[in-house]
């Protein structure tokens, strides 16, 4: 195989450019070269994907049996496009990571596969679309079902969706993961958002960087939804976290309206916390029949703290600041029970 992998230098686009490396195939990556160092091995190009003249430039390189675009995600629909009816005559198949979020249920509705998408047209601009009032749809969402809908146009039944929730894992550059092994460190009493049993789909970043190859390797189209079939109960999430810290730390299940009413905030200062019905009940069943494979979760975890431990830097990532309840307002919401 000869790929493409437009980012390839940090988290999944890393992940994907060593595993492939480690399959015998041929990996050129295009990036700007800001975010880290090009991986041994690979061919680089650098340039700027929403430059035509770059892109023209990048086609020189080809022909690639496949293109893995892990770089679109802050992008408008019309820049996608950009870049895939540049690259069109010199790719066979475009595998593109996008986000549960291009559905229009997301979060509040069970998903599928087949659940309806967003509307959004593959040349819209940065401003298209709307977040709504209870913070869904978002105007993330609409951008990101555009950008499928830019290399559908370029790339028809040779285009793949990986639709991913929460990715974790070593590298992580969000702060997700990174924030609960962080703060199991530090012990004392940690508000844990109830009920412990609730389960969590969140996904490994090396398993999506194998499927993601399965896929460019494969002939298979469509979109997939990449969640981890079994998830893991948030109670056994944080005990491992404990556990992998060496901490005495002692989790305090607190009430989903106890919470709401000290004002934190879900998804980011309690990460991977959210009480919409959908947001967990993402099916994968069609990615699992097509090779998905999920580690446990607390096989994650361990690594991910192995790879702090030794001093594991990810790329700065504004982000990551978002994440984590201030240690002083976790402390007046402990005193309040």
């Amino acid at each position: 195989m000869r790929i493409l992998v437009i980012g390839g230098t940090w988290f999944l686009g890393k992940s994907i450019t060593e595993r492939a490396l480690a399959r015998g195939w041929s990996v050129t990556t295009f990036n700007r070269g800001r975010s880290g160092p090009d991986v041994v091995g690979v061919q680089p190009v650098h340039g700027d994907r929403t430059v035509r003249e770059d892109l023209d430039r990048l086609a020189q390189h080809g022909p690639w049996d496949a293109v893995i675009d892990t770089s679109s995600s802050d992008l408008a629909p019309r820049d996608v496009l950009l870049a895939t009816t540049a690259l069109q005559g010199t790719a066979q198949r475009w595998v593109h990571i996008s986000t549960v979020s291009v559905y229009e249920g997301w979060p509040h509705q069970p998903l599928t596969d087949a659940s309806p998408l967003l509307e959004c047209p593959p040349d819209a601009d940065e401003t298209y679309g709307y977040t709504g009032a209870d913070g869904s749809p978002t105007t993330y969402g609409f951008q990101k079902a555009g950008g499928e809908r830019a290399v559908t146009e370029a790339f028809g039944e040779a285009a793949v969706f990986l639709r991913p929730g929460a990715i974790l894992g070593p590298g992580e550059y969000v702060g997700r993961l990174p924030w609960w092994l962080n703060r199991a460190k530090r012990g004392g009493r940690i508000v844990a958002p109830a009920p412990a049993e609730q389960r969590i789909q969140p996904v490994d970043v090396r398993d999506v960087a194998e499927f993601a190859l399965d896929q460019a390797a494969s002939s298979t189209s469509g979109g997939y939804n990449v969640t981890h079939p079994e998830g893991i109960a948030f109670a056994d999430f944080l005990r491992e976290c404990l556990t992998v810290t060496d901490s005495t730390g002692t989790p305090v299940w607190i009430e989903p309206d106890v919470l709401t009413e000290q004002g934190v905030r879900q998804w980011t200062e309690l990460p991977l916390w959210r009480t919409h019905a959908g947001v967990w009940s993402v099916d994968s069943g069609r990615a699992v029949a097509a090779g998905l494979r999920c580690r446990p979760l607390v096989e994650t975890i361990r690594d991910t703290w192995a790879w702090l431990a030794r001093d594991g830097r990810p790329v700065d990532h504004p982000r990551w600041a978002e994440h984590g309840i201030a240690p002083e307002k976790e402390s007046k919401i402990l005193a309040s029970l």
